[in-house]
């Protein structure tokens, strides 16, 4: 079957939401290990990982952070006092400026796509809220501008500029866990919901497959031999979107932003193309890296923002003709010839049953949600064989997505 018209519904399977974790264990490297062997499966628990992983692959991390992006606002009343209805301001992607790092440093003003709850009770004017950042008070203006797809595009004012965006959110921001844990935030998730090498703030979810790894784990990966590097993909809540058309060709797949760093093309060029990944966005983002440079091949002088993997650009037969180490190759040639550092670019790459994977060839990941687009990934990493792991996972007491157990995944 042509990869467009696959049935959603064919990716369904029994998760009772007793299986669902709704805490994570209290020993991040005491949860279970699923292991899938050339179809074989077994189970062990989290910190061998090391005991099954050959000395000298490469192991590439998402080391991306989860911003406080839940913000709360009480509309003013006929009074001007902050007594009305409770708005949330759910902020998705960066608009001005742009780019990530820069917004986090912003000391005046910015404007994020988010999306708003309550949004009925907010008709027009501003939402005000004073807060107190770094022992100062801050007063904090919201103002709803155009609408951009299902986003809202929303300016942000603040009147201290001794105060950076940044520390706004870390002081009143609240901490996005999963729709489906079905439970408020909890000031322990603030750590539990990080991955111990998280570093680049910009991500509205974790890539929960590295929430495992214990600076224990790190250091047996690291005795054994493994090579570890790092890339950044931050997650948008687009991950969570639910495939609501028959087939996954009418599912408009969320994008996603990146970036590589020029020593992590160096690295996997020395390690032949070939690498664990750890989790389905660190998937994400070494798949594009092949197809961002087929792209450099065929246009040398390509921009930056051009680079973008569109949906369904993989299954585009002209797409395929060339090694990966080709394909690195001319991505690594592209930045030098530009100066720079790393590349910075997005995604919306969707691998599903019939997509060919070029550079991942071992996967760490939890136990993700019926019919979603990352079983779609799990399954095509297995070639359809996706239901022997999830029966054994249900029928061996394993715990299921974000804060649930994990899999490595040798095909």
């Amino acid at each position: 079957m042509e990869t467009k018209h696959i049935r959603i519904s064919d990716y369904n399977y029994p998760l009772p939401d007793e299986r669902i974790a709704k805490f994570p264990l209290a020993q991040r490297d005491q949860s279970k290990l699923l292991t899938y062997n050339h179809g074989r499966v077994g189970e062990d628990t989290f910190q061998n990982l090391p005991n099954y992983l050959p000395t000298g692959a490469l192991m590439v991390f998402n080391n991306t952070k989860v911003i406080q992006a839940r913000l709360h606002f009480r509309k003013l009343d006929a009074n001007g006092l902050p007594h009305g209805a409770l708005i949330e301001v759910f902020l998705l992607e960066p608009a001005l400026p742009a780019d990530y790092e820069q917004m986090f440093q912003v000391h005046d003003k910015c404007s994020w796509l988010c999306l708003v709850g309550n949004l009925k009770k907010w008709k027009e004017g501003p939402l005000v809220r004073e807060i107190a950042v770094n022992g100062e008070v801050v007063k904090l203006t919201a103002v709803r501008k155009e609408m951009h797809g299902t986003s809202h595009w929303i300016d942000f004012e603040w009147d201290n500029t001794r105060v950076s965006f940044a520390e706004i959110l870390e002081s009143v921001g609240e901490l996005p866990i999963p729709p489906y844990l079905n439970r408020e935030t909890q000031e322990s998730d603030k750590v539990t919901y990080q991955t111990v090498y998280s570093k680049i703030k910009g991500s509205v979810a974790a890539p929960t497959a590295g929430l495992h790894f214990t600076p224990r784990v790190l250091r047996a990966l690291d005795d054994a031999g493994i090579d570890r590097e790092e890339v950044t993909l931050h997650v948008g809540a687009g991950t969570f979107k639910p495939v609501k058309s028959e087939e996954i060709a009418d599912h408009e797949m969320h994008t996603e932003y990146i970036c590589v760093h020029r020593q992590t093309l160096v690295k996997l060029l020395n390690h032949h193309c070939q690498a664990i990944a750890v989790g389905t966005t660190s998937v994400r983002t070494l798949e594009s890296l092949f197809y961002m440079g087929v792209k450099t091949l065929h246009q040398p002088d390509i921009s930056e923002s051009d680079l973008h993997v569109n949906q369904w650009e993989p299954y585009e037969s002209d797409m395929n003709e060339v090694s990966a180490q080709q394909a690195i190759q001319a991505l690594l040639d592209w930045l030098d010839r530009n100066g720079l550092p790393a590349l910075h670019s997005s995604t919306q790459i969707i691998i599903a049953p019939g997509y060919d994977y070029k550079i991942v060839k071992v996967l760490i990941t939890n136990f993700h949600q019926p019919q979603s687009t990352l079983l779609l990934l799990v399954s095509a990493f297995v070639h359809g064989d996706w239901h022997t792991i999830y029966d054994y996972a249900l029928s061996h007491d394993f715990r299921f997505l974000s804060y649930g157990d994990s899999s490595l995944i040798i095909p």
